[in-house]
Order: structure tokens, then sequence, then C-alpha cells
């Protein structure tokens, strides 16, 4: 394993970091005040970054297929994703943020062809944005062969029925990707099948976006109920019954792309932690001279450069060995990303005392983000329970 970066991987970093530095840190604030007032609409500030993003090559870079994106290995594309999740805008500003980047890659490897020209293309040229409609509330989000919302054939259409909520960025949204019940007597893995669904079809209702600790901006994530949706049989992504083995295909790379920003969350946390302590005096000395202090920012950097390794160790296998060889160490960093990332951002709120759980600065909306990821892709206790398995197999 040789995790140095190529020239070419070098050369996109600076590039991405640079245009970090220079164009999406600076409208950070006003694009997140602007979003959360006006649901998902983009401010201008951000369609310009974008469009520059996307003259300047840096667009897409998530996808490995050079057809449709940079040609990037998961390993390759690690650091830069990093860059990019210092930032709660920075991944939608080269075209690289959740959910639209796994309904890409589900489409360019499922989609047929009238797919991939109706709706994979305009996703890639970042004239549309999507969401993925899985999770019910009435129903475990982390067993979905136990999904309840259905899909019934009736001529040349599917007719769904159900409910559905947490369908994140539903607000402003031109489709989503319904996972649905098309044969309750299947077996479990077998019962479920992905439609593209346009949401401005009749039937798909809109109900509100879930508030999540008391925020609703941006896309929500929305509950959503579906009542006599009629769409057509040909908008089926890939076969039916496949939905499990769809969203186990998305989930590998969507895991790997949400461990690599968890990381560069963490980078800036420690970064402000750091700055703090070294400018805040108190109690007879600056913080950074207070041991317990010393140990939280030490601990910090072990614990970030811990998962970094891990998670490059992780992308490097999918590339080498694919992703199904790979389980293991992507439901590994799952968990430690996840933890340690809010580990990390709670000693920097409590260096940075009230401030800290201010929106004057960063942390308290970093804080808020970060704790969905022990429970979305899969909750903390699933994965472990998956690790734990596949280790006592060795044993029988």
């Amino acid at each position: 394993m040789d995790f140095s970066l190529t020239p070419k991987t070098e050369q996109l970093r600076k590039r991405v970091s640079d245009f970090m530095d220079q164009y999406v840190f600076p409208i950070e604030k006003e694009v997140q005040r602007a979003m959360g007032e006006s649901g998902n609409t983009e401010p201008q500030s951000l369609k310009d970054v974008r469009k520059k993003a996307k003259a300047e090559g840096l667009w897409n870079l998530f996808l490995p297929d050079e057809k449709f994106g940079a040609g990037l290995k998961n390993y390759e594309y690690a650091p830069l994703c990093e860059l990019m999740g210092r930032s709660p805008i920075g991944a939608r500003a080269f075209n690289c943020m959740a959910p639209d980047t796994g309904n890409m890659e589900i489409l360019a490897e499922f989609g047929t062809p009238e797919q991939k020209k109706q709706w994979l293309q305009k996703c890639l040229d970042g004239e549309i944005r999507t969401c993925f409609s899985m999770t019910e509330p009435d129903t475990p989000g982390s067993d979905p062969t136990q999904l309840k919302t259905r899909a019934v054939r009736d001529g040349d259409n599917y007719v769904i029925n159900g409910h559905k909520w947490f369908t994140s960025n539903a607000i402003g949204s031109a489709f989503a990707i319904a996972m649905v019940v098309t044969d309750p007597e299947a077996e479990p893995h077998r019962r479920a099948s992905q439609i593209i669904v346009p949401t401005d079809t009749p039937g798909f209702n809109l109900i509100r976006p879930v508030p999540v600790m008391g925020h609703t901006g941006g896309g929500g994530h929305c509950e959503i109920i579906y009542k006599d949706c009629r769409v057509p049989v040909t908008n089926l992504l890939g076969e039916e019954g496949g939905g499990f083995a769809i969203s186990q295909a998305r989930l590998g790379p969507g895991r790997i792309h949400h461990c690599m920003r968890t990381i560069g969350i963490a980078e800036r946390a420690l970064e402000l932690m750091c700055e703090r302590a070294s400018t805040r005096f108190t109690h007879g000395s600056f913080l950074s001279e207070k041991s317990n202090i010393q140990e939280w920012i030490a601990n910090s950097r072990i614990e970030i450069d811990s998962c970094r390794l891990m998670v490059m160790h992780a992308a490097w296998k999918m590339d080498t060995a694919g992703k199904s060889a790979a389980r293991n160490e992507i439901a590994m960093i799952k968990v430690m990303c996840a933890n340690m990332v809010m580990i990390v951002l709670d000693r920097a709120i409590q260096v940075f005392g009230a401030a800290g759980v201010s929106d004057d600065f960063p942390l308290a909306r970093m804080w808020r983000d970060s704790r969905a990821l022990r429970i979305a892709d899969g909750p903390d206790e699933v994965h472990r329970m998956t690790i734990a398995r596949r280790e006592l197999r060795k044993y029988k």
C-alpha cells in the first residue's frame, strides 16, 4: 500500500484547496443564511462559484468512470473530498454533494441509455438536484427488508403508495429515486425495487421538512406521502427486485465519501481549537498552556490521523479488490469516523466556551450536521454487529 499522492492528485489537491480558500470559505455564511431562508434555492454567489469550478475542471471529481467524471480512484479522490468537507457548502461547489453523488453513481451503473440521457446528464451538468427516498417512519431504517411502501404494476405504469421521511434534499429536487416493494412475497432481499419518480408527478406529496435539531433549511429531510403516484415502468432502475443490491452498490462509495468529509470537518475543528487555545488567556495563562487542553489537542490529532489511515486503506481495498471485498473496512471506518468527529467537535466547543454553541462560529452547525452520521447509512450498532459476525466466522 502506497498512499503517496500521484502528480495528478497532488495538483488537484492544491487546486481544490486554493479554490476553497479563494471562493468557498468567503461566501460560506452568506450561502447558509440565504438557503436557510429560501429552502433549497442557491443564491447567485454559489451559482457563480459552481460555474467557476466547472469551468476550471474541478467538477464531478467523485466519479471514477472517465466517461462521466474525472476518472479518479477512491484513494485519489479521498484527499480532495476531505478538503471539500471542511465547509458545509464545499462539496456542493464542486457538484460532489450527497445525495446526488450516490444517485449519479447508480444511474451511471444501472441506468438505461434513455435514463442516462434524461436524468443523469442533467445531474452531471449541475442543472438539477435529486433525492433518495427510502427511509420510512413506520419501519426500521436499519433493516430495508421491512419496507412497506408499495409499487403495483398497472399496465405500462407503476402505482406507488406509501409513507417516507428523511428523503433528504427533496425541496427543489427534480426527481427522487424511491425504494419500494414490488413483490411482497419474494425472499427478503428481492422484495424491493428502485424507481425514478419525478417530484412533479401527481401523488408525490411533499408534506414538510422534518425539523432536525431545530433546523429545516436547505433541501430538508422531508416527509413524503406517495398517494396513487403513477410513473412509467421505464422509470425502473435496474431490474425488478434489484433494489437492495443497488442500495448496497450505492452505499459503499457513499459511506467512504461521508468518512472523507468527516475528516475534513474534524481537521477544521482542530484548527479552530488550536487557534482559540493559542489566543485565549484565562486564569494566568493561555489555554494552550494548560495540560488538559494539550491532551485534547494531542488526542484529536491522533484520532484524526488514525481515521484518515483507515479510510485510505478502505479506499485502496475498494480500488484493488472491489466494493464487496472492502465491506468490513467500510463498516469499520463508518463507525470510527462518525464517533471521532463528535469527540473532536465536543472538545473544540468546550475550548470556545459559550461561543462554541453559538452560530457565530461554525462548530455548532458542524456538530448538528455530524451527529446524524452515527445513524445515516446504517447505525453504529448494525455496523458493529456485522463487523463482529465477520470476525467470529474466522473461529468457526
